[in-house]
């Protein structure tokens, strides 16, 4: 690892503008846009995926490896990545910094507690919530109706225990009896406004305009009304800030903010996204899970609320294994059969989203990245597929095993494609009233035949609109197994019915969140949990990650 005040020097950030946490990362302060305000933004290139699958189809060592590789053919680059959570660090995912030549450091400090952000954002909202209830036990000035309170407790672990859960019990003087529950701090309405925000000033206004309850009028109460906004905000007035790391061949990387891509709108913050724009020819950037999650709702929410952060390109990574899965082929033969068949079939799904990001009106580029045990056929296979095909340039992406040197050819391929002219356009406008919004979304994007709302989001929708949001955007929380509501639907299914049983408004981050099918706000650990195989040695040494 290089010193982060070598690696802040190579990416154009004076020192006074460095606050180190150690020796190996930093926290860059914001008057540093004062003194960039008159440099032209550089390009942005955007990565995104297939459908996921059990096997990982490697978006984040993509987009490390292609910083890397466009490092290495001599580009001024910078990359933006959120930051992982714990719960599924401990979960099924395990660690989010790459692998081998494409990862970031200090890896361990990242996938871990990092700079302290995810457990400021959790100390923020219980605060909040905490003021809520503390105004109502000390005689309710507001009318709140406590059935109405819309904020569940955070915190950054997966523990199905406490999705539903009452409080106040134990007498008077431990509050009032509610049903309440815990969601992940990921999908925390102040994560999404951490990501979301401009500046300081920009996070203040969309904290006191966080909906929490309902006064016995129909009134909606907000933040604001319990004077708190400002206490909020202090508690995150480090947190705004961008943390500055490292790839492992050396160039800048902010790892900044972590909302889920299927609960919450999945995208690193935008304060990050412009500063990397600012000190850089290209910054790459990532949604989470595929084209239907991180790409839909960085386009129609992210660049809604910022048109100055268009992408100029996607990058879509695939792999063989998930392509074998997407064409129907059994789960233990995909290590170690071939199967061009299958390959062929399961390019629907790569299509599908190819065809969402043409819509959208940027042009695409095909990552394929190389596992180990790959075959050099089907690879090609899948070259010549993308190409033929569907249409649309193919590399083969070896960064995970030769780091920059090994995606040359996608990072010229990816230059070219930002090279291109756009027409970049989102999917819907604001006039649309909620719920053609998650009909134009569900049908166009997912390829949806209806959409059922259940009574209490119906209910919810009309509400939401009555108090004039009707003209926020749509954030979709949905599973990631899918382009359907159903986790493991592979393919491109089409011509089913989409279901929305919930709705929560994010008033202060700017959209209104649609839960469809049995999405959880709160995962739960798998039967065997990546922290079984985590342990830290006598000297200190994290192992397993």
């Amino acid at each position: 690892m290089q010193h982060i005040l070598s690696i802040a020097e190579k990416s154009g950030i004076d020192k006074k503008f460095v606050e180190q946490y150690g020796d190996y990362k930093a926290k860059i302060n914001l008057k540093i846009m004062d003194e960039l305000k008159d440099r032209p933004y550089g390009k942005l290139i955007f990565v995104s995926a297939i459908t996921a699958t059990p096997f990982g189809e490697g978006k984040t060592v993509t987009s490390i490896g292609l910083t890397e590789a466009l490092g290495y053919i001599g580009k001024k680059v910078h990359l933006c990545l959120r930051e992982p959570s714990l719960g599924p660090i401990f979960g099924v995912k395990g660690g989010a910094t790459g692998t081998m030549k494409a990862s970031l450091l200090p890896s361990d400090d990242i996938n871990l507690h990092f700079t302290g952000d995810i457990h400021a954002v959790g100390l923020a909202h219980n605060s909040l919530a905490a003021l809520c209830d503390n105004h109502i036990y000390h005689g309710n000035q507001l009318d709140i109706v406590r059935e109405s309170i819309v904020l569940n407790r955070v915190l950054d672990v997966s523990d199905r225990q406490l999705r539903n859960i009452v409080t106040g019990l134990g007498g008077k003087t431990n509050g009032f009896v509610r049903e309440s529950g815990f969601d992940i701090t990921a999908a925390s309405e102040l994560m999404a406004i951490l990501a979301l925000a401009k500046d300081l000033g920009d996070l203040k206004e969309r904290v006191a305009n966080i909906l929490i309850a309902e006064a016995k009028d129909g009134s909606p109460i907000y933040a604001k009304d319990l004077k708190c906004a400002g206490a909020i905000a202090m508690l995150l007035k480090d947190a705004i800030k961008p943390n500055l790391v490292q790839t492992c061949e050396g160039q800048p990387a902010f790892v900044h903010a972590g909302p889920f891509a299927n609960i919450a709108h999945g995208n690193s913050s935008v304060i990050a996204t412009r500063m990397a724009l600012k000190l850089s020819d290209y910054a790459v950037t990532e949604g989470g899970f595929a084209v239907d999650l991180g790409a839909e709702k960085y386009f129609d929410i992210v660049c809604r609320q910022n048109p100055d952060l268009k992408p100029s390109a996607v990058v879509i990574v695939a792999s063989l294994k998930a392509l074998k899965m997407h064409g129907g082929m059994a789960k233990d033969k995909i290590k170690t059969e071939k199967s061009a068949e299958a390959l062929e079939r399961g390019m629907v799904n790569l299509a599908r989203h190819v065809s969402t990001i043409k819509m959208y009106g940027l042009p695409a580029v095909v990552a394929i990245n190389r596992f180990p045990d790959d075959s050099s056929d089907e690879l090609n296979l899948v070259k010549r597929l993308c190409e033929n095909n569907i249409g649309v340039r193919a590399e083969i992406s070896e960064v995970a095993a030769r780091g920059g040197e090994g995606g040359e050819a996608l990072a010229r391929a990816a230059v070219e494609a930002a090279d291109e002219k756009s027409d970049f356009k989102m999917l819907y406008e604001d006039s649309l009233n909620l719920r053609e919004k998650i009909e134009v979304i569900a049908k166009k994007i997912y390829h949806a035949g209806s959409v059922i709302f259940h009574p209490r989001a119906d209910k919810c929708l009309t509400g939401i609109e009555n108090a004039g949001f009707a003209h926020l955007p749509v954030n979709i929380a949905k599973t990631q197994l899918s382009t359907t509501d159903t986790p493991n639907v592979y393919g491109a299914p089409e011509g089913f019915a989409f279901t929305v049983r919930e709705v929560r408004p994010s008033c202060g981050a700017g959209f209104i969140v649609a839960i469809a099918g049995e999405m959880m706000t709160l995962p739960g650990l798998p039967k065997q949990p990546a922290a079984l195989k985590i342990d830290v040695d006598c000297d200190g040494k994290v192992i397993g990650l």
